[in-house]
């Protein structure tokens, strides 16, 4: 006889189940991953936080706003998921296809990726 690894309850069914129910595997799944993934999903929800700034901020795939602005919308300057140094040596960071360019004055060019 199987028992669940969530509950210890008897599994009924395919000889290859784990778990008596889908409550039971998301609970299970939810407890072993929590601590390791925390960071992860904490690093991915800022992510994706300055992907959305960028989008607001940056409509028509090319624009101009100020370090002001950025940080009042919440973006976090230390999360970007790559630079790009042009042959001038011009250096473009990037958080997924969204990126700025960090100009005189405390502004920033803010440019779209083409995919």
């Amino acid at each position: 006889m199987k028992q669940c690894l969530e509950c210890g309850e008897k599994i009924v069914g395919r000889i290859d189940k784990k778990f008596c129910s889908d409550g039971c595997r998301n609970a299970y799944n939810n407890r072993v991953n929590k601590d390791s993934k925390n960071l992860i999903r904490n690093t991915n929800n800022r992510l994706r936080k300055n992907h959305r700034i960028l989008e607001q901020l940056n409509p028509n795939q090319k624009t101009k706003t100020s370090r002001a602005k950025l940080i009042e919308a919440g973006f976090d300057f230390n999360y970007f998921t790559s630079i790009y140094t042009t042959k001038t040596g011009t250096v473009y960071y990037f958080v997924y296809d969204q990126g700025y360019l960090p100009l005189e004055g405390d502004y920033y060019a803010l440019v779209k990726r083409e995919s």
